[in-house]
């Protein structure tokens, strides 16, 4: 009974290893992050890369700063009165990459036994190469007085071609901007 528990955690390390999504962060050091307490867009308040309409949208634009604007106050950083400069400039970018990958399978072949060589048919490979596009959502905190760029945090997660309903799609952006945001402020 006291096997099962040792053999689980060898799988949940392999389970935690095949997460595909890649966070990272980069900020200034030398920066107080503590005074920063407010915030505003910088104009152009999201980015696209590339310029294509079938990833800008007004749609898309809404669920990027709703998400972003729910997860800076979470963090205690509220917007700057209308008019006046926050602290931090914020700005998104969404960047759609096409990769590719290419993928090998063997099969057939030799294999050996305990006791001896054993032989089997012949050993063929497959090599194909497989297009996928992978998704960032990237954020830069600008310094509202200098307007140096101090934080700066991305996201990539593969993209899926069923991209599902205008739920789903808020909750995979909110989910994306959460885990960038969770970063933030540096310690």
């Amino acid at each position: 009974m006291r096997r099962l528990p040792l053999l689980l955690i060898p799988i949940l390390l392999l389970l935690g290893a095949c997460q595909s999504q890649q966070i990272n962060r980069d900020f200034d050091a030398s920066r107080d992050f503590a005074g920063y307490r407010s915030w505003n867009w910088q104009e152009p308040a999201v980015q696209y890369k590339p310029d294509d309409p079938r990833i800008r949208s007004d749609l898309t634009e809404q669920r990027l700063r709703g998400a972003v604007s729910e997860q800076l106050d979470q963090r205690g950083l509220r917007p700057a009165a209308t008019g006046a400069a926050g602290n931090l400039r914020v700005q998104v970018w969404l960047i759609v990459d096409q990769r590719q990958q290419q993928v090998s399978t063997g099969f057939g072949g030799g294999f050996g036994g305990y006791w001896g060589n054993y032989w089997g048919g012949p050993a063929y490979n497959e090599t194909r190469t497989v297009d996928y596009k992978v998704a960032t959502v990237q954020i830069d905190l600008f310094d509202g007085k200098d307007g140096k760029l101090v934080w700066r945090g991305s996201d990539e997660r593969i993209m899926r071609n069923d991209e599902g309903n205008p739920t789903q799609r808020e909750t995979v952006i909110r989910e994306a901007v959460a885990r960038v945001l969770s970063q933030y402020p540096p310690r």
